[in-house]
């Protein structure tokens, strides 16, 4: 030992106690766990308790080391002597005084404990360390066991398993109050879940009393519990649950984890029926979790079945809310699987109306007049085709004398709202006066000069009434007719590679007219990027667009389109608008060439990549749509959600320009947080802030065009603000796409949240 530290400690020596800081760290270094072991013998001396002056000692030279640890990096070297010393203070009183005083040996406890548990990221201190850091949980030291907690959901983060054999004293420990350990119990639940078990129904008990953030994680517990189907504990704790379903904070979250349940035993789920239909009359926003519980319960048994669809039917009719493509969904399973409830006419009727409303109108008629014949079902969806049908804009009612273009539950579901097509056209844009529908209020329905079936006629022979002698003589439906299972296969595939947007509107410019593309997520999930708000996207290939529009609009019907449609009509003049006189006819075009070149459906996926739409939309294998970053990815939305925890930091360089020959790069350290981009005036995170990029006011972020003599520009980037233009620069390319589809998703998730709180506002 050096000889300073034995003459402190052997003699107990406070007033050369301070001089041990005169001394370099790694001239003490190897003294260290000696040092410790003389302070473990010195604090377990009966009188310790009672002598300042050994305390005092012990405080100062405790101090000394841990800093040299810390300094040296020796923890792996010393930790054994360490802990050693730490764990012998579980020997003594931990409680602190009546004046809420530690007592010496809690204060030795706390001195170590930072020492150690900073160290969380290495395996082997950590193994040393958390068997003895799990028995302070019950040694009745509030802050202590608060600090514990905290280096403890660290060391989960970092390797859960080491934690993994002491999941019952943790348990233990948050239900005599210590709720801060909530958090780790999610991790924990994958390695060892039969502790939590035992205690689900008493942790849930506590979820009235718990903090915000406290609640989100057993929330998150449950919602693990329920992945893994554990419905012998989970089943007691559904009516605490449904509670707190009136907690907006919470309500997303708890009817995920009771979808997930009536995904494997939704009978589970049917007695709670009415409480969740009341939920979903007061809260439209969370009908589409409803719906998917009452189709699940409804799969049950026909007589529920019918008692669910009275309930997803009346909520169709409904249009203060936007879930219809579920609840059709949803009607649609229950209606196949018991097929006795609308007979041979359920088909027909989805097809016979492309208005939600309608449909509704001829289930409930339907479910209600179930025991009819079959007969007079076929006359009943026909009359209900040809009835009024109310103008949910205007209110007044007008008559529908088009008979639809066949509408299926795909075309219903990819539609975003009802009534409307995937793409829209500006009226007043256009300037094509009133012989167009606006984009509000496009139907899928065909013209109206075709011929109007009478009542008496079967849905076979109303079949043949449409193909009128026109239509045969129409050059697109002919083509079309040809080629319709090519065009659907296409789409398909196309469609995977390529989103199809939501509006369209030629627009004029200088040169030429562009097609300004709108794309928004069908899904609009909790924490989704363009519920409210769209990605804009302008083209200067608008027949492109068209073309592509075209064709998914095709794959949308069972029959082929005739150019009297009125979505073909929408298309046509969008063509028109764009062609030079003397030039192809909208017609022409599509039947010349079916599908667009490979060559320029490639350019069409460089100019998406190019503007990093990839970064904020992906196609969902399982949805079978294009879906924003965040409703893809829902584990993430919490981490990316979290106030104040980054979603990502580190080094970049920053172009500094003083004259225009005279350009420098500078190391910044970079934090993407909340609605800022945060930046050091230096290259540590320590060093103090400059100005933030506040993400609302960022127009767009660019990879830097390749410059034939600047090998090192394809990892940078630039951010363009309303005021200023930041030029980036990554270590390497891969962590300069890590850099541009977080800023992306933190800059479409800002501008989502100022467009929800201006919508809250008006």
């Amino acid at each position: 030992m050096h000889h300073l530290f034995g003459l402190v400690l052997a003699q107990k020596d406070l007033s050369r106690a301070g001089d041990l800081f005169s001394l370099d760290d790694a001239e003490i270094e190897g003294s260290l766990s000696e040092a410790l072991e003389q302070i473990r013998l010195i604090s377990s001396s009966p009188d310790y308790q009672t002598n300042d002056n050994d305390q005092a000692v012990v405080e100062i030279c405790i101090t000394r080391i841990t800093t040299a640890i810390r300094e040296t990096e020796s923890i792996e070297k010393h930790g054994k002597a360490l802990v050693a010393l730490w764990e012998s203070c579980l020997e003594h009183n931990l409680k602190p005084s009546g004046k809420d005083e530690d007592t010496p040996h809690a204060k030795i406890a706390s001195d170590i404990m930072s020492c150690i548990l900073q160290n969380y990221n290495r395996p082997p201190v950590m193994a040393l360390a958390v068997p003895v850091a799990v028995k302070f949980l019950q040694r009745g030291n509030k802050e202590l066991c608060r600090n514990m907690s905290s280096y403890l959901s660290l060391a989960a983060i970092a390797k859960v398993d080491l934690l993994a054999d002491h999941t019952d004293a943790i348990v233990k420990s948050v239900l005599q109050g210590n709720s801060m350990l909530l958090r780790v119990l999610p991790s924990l639940y994958e390695k060892q879940p039969q502790p939590i078990n035992l205690h689900l129904r008493e942790l849930v008990a506590l979820l009235a009393q718990l903090h915000h953030a406290e609640q989100h994680h057993l929330l998150r517990l449950l919602q693990v519990v329920a992945r893994k189907k554990e419905l012998g504990v989970l089943k007691e704790c559904i009516p605490c649950l449904l509670g707190h379903l009136r907690d907006p904070s919470h309500s997303d979250v708890i009817l995920n984890i009771l979808v997930e349940i009536a995904g494997y035993d939704p009978v589970a789920l049917a007695a709670f029926l009415p409480k969740l239909k009341e939920i979903g009359e007061s809260f439209p926003s969370l009908i589409g979790q409803t719906a998917k519980i009452f189709g699940a319960v409804g799969h049950t048994d026909e007589e529920r079945a019918r008692m669910c669809l009275m309930y997803l039917v009346n909520h169709l009719a409904n249009m203060e809310h936007s879930f219809h493509h579920i609840l059709l969904l949803e009607i649609k399973s229950l209606t196949d699987t018991f097929s006795s409830i609308l007979g041979t006419q359920s088909r027909d009727i989805y097809r016979m109306s492309n208005s939600f409303t309608a449909i509704a109108k001829l289930l409930v008629r339907q479910l209600e007049n179930d025991n009819v014949s079959a007969a007079r079902s076929k006359s009943l969806a026909l009359h209900a085709v040809r009835m009024k049908s109310v103008n949910l804009d205007s209110g007044q009612e007008e008559e529908n004398g088009d008979i639809p273009a066949g509408i299926s539950f795909t075309e219903i579901y990819i539609s975003q709202e009802n009534d409307k097509l995937p793409f829209g056209v500006d009226a007043e844009e256009m300037q094509l006066g009133n012989s167009l529908v606006s984009h509000q209020s496009i139907d899928y329905t065909e013209s109206e000069n075709l011929p109007e079936p009478t009542g008496e006629k079967t849905l076979e022979e109303s079949a043949e009434v449409l193909k009128s002698p026109a239509e045969y003589q129409d050059k697109l439906y002919l083509h079309l007719k040809e080629n319709l299972g090519k065009v659907k296969a296409y789409v398909m595939e196309m469609g995977k590679k390529i989103p199809i947007p939501d509006q369209c509107v030629i627009e004029d410019t200088v040169r030429s007219c562009v097609a300004k593309l709108f794309f928004s997520c069908p899904l609009k999930g909790h924490y989704c990027l363009y519920s409210k708000s769209s990605f804009t996207l302008v083209s200067r290939q608008p027949p492109l667009w068209i073309h592509i529009m075209f064709l998914f609009q095709q794959s949308l019907f069972a029959e082929p389109l005739s150019i009297q449609s009125n979505s073909v009509q929408v298309l046509k003049a969008l063509w028109e608008k764009t062609q030079l006189k003397g030039t192809h006819s909208f017609e022409t075009a599509m039947i010349q060439s079916t599908f667009p070149h490979q060559k320029d459906l490639d350019h069409v996926q460089m100019h998406l990549e190019e503007v990093r739409f990839f970064d904020l939309f992906g196609y969902s294998e399982e949805a079978g749509t294009w879906q924003c970053f965040m409703c893809n990815n829902p584990e993430k939305a919490t981490v990316v959600n979290q106030d104040g925890q980054p979603l990502m930091e580190g080094k970049l360089k920053e172009k500094q320009v003083r004259w225009k020959f005279i350009k420098r790069w500078k190391t910044r350290y970079f934090t993407l947080a909340g609605n800022q981009l945060l930046f050091r005036k230096g290259k540590s995170k320590d060093d103090p802030d400059d100005c933030p990029i506040e993400l609302s006011k960022v127009q767009s972020v660019k990879v830097v065009a390749k410059k034939r003599r600047d090998r090192s520009l394809p990892r940078a980037f630039e951010i363009f603000t309303d005021s200023k233009t930041y030029v980036f620069k990554a270590k390497d390319k891969k962590n300069a796409e890590e850099w541009l589809q977080c800023i992306n998703v933190a800059v479409a998730q800002a501008k989502e949240r100022e467009s929800r709180e201006a919508t809250t506002y008006l």
